[in-house]
């Protein structure tokens, strides 16, 4: 299949979704771009999130580390589950009774305006940063296999990419991303499960036989009980546990779709089904890793030096052009379902926490749409300066530590949502500041240093659980009782 060809069928994708906007779009408000109008169907954004929830990396790594992890990943997606029950529980009820449009402000009501402006903070680096690495890594996989052949230099590439996601986001926000989601959960989930059947085939698997062959294999192996290293169980499940109530949880991109529903009673039926569809969805990708290393030693094909590129490098250039187009069209949509609310929750979470749009009553319908609509483009716009920086850096290990700061944000979050919903006590505003940066920190020194400090210990994602219990811990350690009502006075 041709590059010019493959490109052609991701623009028809892209039409399609700018129709989609189109109708979504129109006599759009300020309400409709936050929050849908609080009318999104929960079964809508229950699928959408399948794809918001994974990435053009998750697309092609899962399945290309199960030859070094194998199916260890599983353990952290048990995790999740967890995570989404204690959400659904905890989490949602608070969000729907104080009526919120960005969850921080949640803690501008508890903690104070220091602990609204940190979150935010803290949400908008990590978000920034995660996209930008994300994105690269996959238009960089697209540049390789496509983009080179037609001659277009990865700055075109990513630049019409991030134009497209301007396009169909800038209007309709949210009312809009919770329809194009489940357009593109649908391709993500048809790009990997065809991916499965084309591979299957070639191997002479039916549907029993793929089953079979998948649990046989060696690399199904899913269970590690060893300490030390970052796969063992209890380091995995417990991490996996509070990356989800993080990543999801208090996490502005992920919850914005969740306040859309029309009801508390809505989102949670959306959160429950979506905690199925995670580990099914995730079980999918794993099989699939285990097929394509099936499928590279049957044809004595050779596995890349980076594990990342067995799969686009098997459906490109060995299962025929019909996989290759399932896999562009896949990939795609995992990009995109993932990338494009950055923009919208970005634009909401810094208009709300860091401009107070919310409370500042003077701001006509008009303005605030103004205001919404050139801080959409800014941030179109430093997301390109990121991937652009690192196409120039262009090293592997920069795009690791982009990843891991990115990673390192959500422990300050979480530590000052645990100190807003379980304590009720005041923080001076100067020590919310130095709490959300010391812990990190700490945390940092750790991680770099743990093989020689703890006899060969390897953190994992407990690390999430020790930075934000850092973080309530000296929130705890500066502060003081109130009298009477709480009040975040913390002046």
């Amino acid at each position: 299949m041709s590059p010019a060809l493959i490109l052609a069928c991701v623009g028809g994708y892209f039409a399609f979704l700018l129709l989609i906007a189109w109708f979504t779009s129109r006599n759009a408000s300020n309400a409709s771009y936050f929050l849908g109008n609080k009318s999104s169907p929960w079964y809508a954004v229950a699928f959408g999130l399948i794809g918001d929830s994974l990435s053009g990396v998750t697309f092609i790594s899962v399945p290309g580390q199960v030859g070094v992890a194998k199916f260890s990943y599983l353990q952290m997606v048990l995790g999740y589950v967890v995570g989404y029950i204690v959400i659904s529980a905890v989490l949602l009820p608070v969000y729907y009774r104080m009526n919120l449009t960005s969850i921080y402000s949640l803690l501008r009501e508890r903690v104070g305006p220091a602990g609204q402006k940190m979150g935010s903070i803290f949400f908008l680096l990590s978000r920034l940063l995660g996209a930008a690495a994300r994105l690269y890594l996959a238009v960089r996989v697209l540049q390789l296999f496509v983009f080179d052949a037609l001659g277009i230099p990865f700055v075109l590439s990513v630049t019409l990419v991030i134009a497209l996601i301007l396009a169909y986001t800038y209007k309709g926000g949210i009312k809009t991303l919770v329809w194009t989601d489940t357009f593109q959960s649908t391709f993500l989930l048809l790009g990997v499960a065809l991916s499965v059947i084309f591979i299957g085939r070639e191997l002479g698997l039916g549907l029993g036989g793929i089953i079979e062959r998948v649990h046989a294999s060696e690399l199904s192996q899913t269970f590690f009980w060893d300490w030390k290293p970052a796969n063992n169980f209890w380091k995995q499940f417990i991490g996996g546990t509070f990356v989800a109530i993080c990543m999801t949880g208090l996490d502005q991109n992920m919850m914005q779709k969740n306040l859309s529903c029309r009801s508390l009673a809505d989102a949670r039926k959306n959160i429950h089904w979506f905690a199925a569809a995670v580990v099914f969805v995730n079980l999918l990708f794993l099989a699939l890793g285990v097929l394509l290393y099936e499928f590279a030693r049957a044809k004595g094909v050779a596995i890349p030096a980076k594990t990342d590129h067995l799969f686009p490098m098997l459906a490109l250039q060995h299962l025929g052009p019909a996989a290759a187009l399932v896999f562009v069209l896949g990939l795609t949509a995992a990009t995109f379902s993932s990338a494009d609310s950055v923009l919208t929750t970005l634009t909401t979470s810094f208009c709300i926490d860091i401009l107070g749009m919310d409370q500042r009553g003077e701001q006509t319908e008009a303005r605030q749409t103004r205001t919404r609509h050139v801080l959409h483009i800014a941030f179109a716009v430093v997301l390109l300066g990121c991937i652009v920086l690192i196409d120039v850096l262009n090293q592997d290990s920069v795009i690791s530590l982009i990843l891991k700061v990115a990673s390192f944000t959500y422990g300050p979050i979480l530590g000052l949502f645990a100190f807003a919903l379980f304590c009720r006590r005041a923080v001076p505003q100067p020590w919310v500041v130095a709490a959300c940066v010391i812990a990190p920190l700490v945390c940092w020194m750790l991680n770099q240093f743990s093989n020689e400090w703890f006899a060969g210990y390897a953190f994992s994602n407990e690390l999430l659980i020790l930075n934000g219990a850092l973080t309530l811990g000296l929130l705890l350690l500066g502060s003081r009782k109130t009298t009477g009502a709480f009040t975040s006075a913390a002046a």
